[in-house]
């Protein structure tokens, strides 16, 4: 059964961040602007290439990644669309729905708001660098989250709760937390499935 150490993968995501900062400072920012300026159109593509990015530079690949890869992104454009999509239907609109029930409608909607991006947190990654269709991609990342839900759960609240500090110094603070949420999920997903040979 996979398993993963939260203080671990944070601290390695962290050196990681240092050692690696401009390229996903600034891939991240690029990728954020294009996705807000798309009203969110182009979310799914932009995660993608930020996911390409990260994998890339974790796994040490040669050439090294550059910001200008992000728009590798755009060779998953319909499964990462899909799957941005898909996620935004389930969240949003589940938690519309939920918020109509009296008592626990509120909790409800906080536990889809954060246990569905839980169980599919994985789920770009395995489009990336697995190349896996959507549906397949989903599945694989809950059937791999559900064997140790609750710590998985643990990892994507601290990611969430790190890369959201910045809020707290407005703009300036929020680019420079925001890539630790991709440097952590990366590592995690790299010691649940280590890197091709090709990779």
């Amino acid at each position: 059964m996979p398993t993963i150490d939260i203080g671990s993968v944070l601290n390695r995501a962290f050196e990681f961040y240092k050692a690696n900062i401009s390229t996903l400072l600034i891939t991240c920012l690029l990728g954020g602007i294009i996705a807000m300026v798309s009203f969110g159109i182009l979310f799914g593509p932009m995660y993608a290439g930020i996911v390409w990015v990260t994998l890339g530079l974790l796994d040490k690949k040669q050439p090294a990644p550059v910001i200008g890869d992000l728009f590798k992104g755009f060779n998953w454009f319909v499964p990462s669309l899909v799957y941005a999509i898909l996620l935004f239907v389930v969240v949003f609109v589940g938690q519309i729905i939920l918020s109509f029930i009296p008592l626990i409608g509120s909790l409800l909607s906080m536990a889809v708001a954060i246990g569905v991006p839980t169980v599919t947190m994985f789920a770009l990654f395995n489009i990336v660098d697995r190349n896996m269709d959507v549906v397949p991609a989903i599945q694989a990342s809950l059937d791999l989250v559900k064997q140790n839900f609750w710590i998985f759960l643990g990892l994507y609240i601290v990611a969430m709760v790190i890369s959201s500090l910045g809020a707290i110094a407005c703009f300036i603070g929020v680019v420079l937390t925001a890539p630790m949420m991709p440097c952590m999920l990366a590592v995690a997903y790299r010691d649940l499935h280590p890197a091709q040979a090709q990779g």
